[in-house]
């Protein structure tokens, strides 16, 4: 790996540039889920190609940005009337990432200007779009921030600050680790150069997550064939349930 890394450094230092730019590199392009699918993890590495010798201060800075496929969420609010949780308020969103991950070479807020933030959507928060609240909500960045929690916690949005290495301010790598709920589609790979909180270039690939096998399969007939995998589904819940019934009468004899 790391004469691959020289190998990138020593390309980059080849190429004409006007400024600083991203040579990338993937440990794979694309994500295959099967039915033993348990996890991943995107190994994301690459060079800063230059015509000009490094600048003193600020430092380079790297921040690398993985975005699974939108979709549209609904978040209600709960609350305790008469001793029962019962669902309140509720807000639509638009368009938030299926999954998402930042990882930096330092803390966000040192990497990133509020400006640069709002112009590329690259924290978790700016991520997110088209939030659609009723007139009587004034307080629907508690709904965001309840996406965000419940999301963070099975893994789908991480923030890992610190976690790109970056030696020389001229090679970078970070691994991404993606869990196993993975929604099938394009996953946006940003990786964003700065200094001194700006912007001073990106780069844009994608991964692309694909079902495999017997996922695949089940996967197409649901869409294709509704009727055909509904009346399978409900011939294996027959089938699964006879078989547990057929095995507790073997233990009662």
């Amino acid at each position: 790996m790391r004469t691959f890394l020289l190998a990138l450094a020593f390309a980059a230092s080849c190429l004409p540039a006007s400024a600083e730019e991203v040579v990338l590199g993937l440990s794979s392009d694309t994500v295959s889920i099967n039915t033993n699918f348990d996890g991943s993890e995107i190994l994301i590495f690459g060079a800063v190609k230059r015509d000009a010798p490094i600048p003193s201060e600020p430092r380079l800075q790297v921040i690398v940005t993985v975005a699974g496929p939108s979709e549209t969420k609904t978040i209600r609010r709960k609350e305790k009337r008469f001793g029962i949780w019962v669902n309140t308020d509720a807000v639509e969103i638009d368009s938030a990432p299926s999954f998402y991950a930042i990882s930096t070479s330092t803390l966000l807020g040192l990497s990133l200007s509020q400006t640069e933030d709002v112009r590329h959507r690259i924290s978790i928060p700016r991520a997110i779009r088209s939030i659609d609240a009723p007139a009587g909500i004034t307080d629907s960045e508690a709904f965001t921030d309840a996406l965000i929690r419940i999301k963070s916690k099975s893994n789908q949005y991480q923030l890992n600050e610190g976690k790109v290495s970056v030696d020389e301010e001229t090679l970078f790598r970070t691994s991404i680790a993606l869990p196993a709920a993975l929604t099938e589609g394009d996953y946006q790979t940003r990786i964003f150069l700065t200094r001194g909180g700006a912007v001073v270039a990106q780069y844009e690939t994608s991964i692309y997550v694909r079902k495999v096998g017997m996922e695949r399969w089940l996967f197409t007939l649901s869409r294709e064939r509704a009727f055909l995998y509904g009346l399978l589904s409900l011939a294996i819940a027959i089938a699964a349930g006879w078989g547990a019934s057929a095995v507790f009468g073997l233990f009662r004899r």
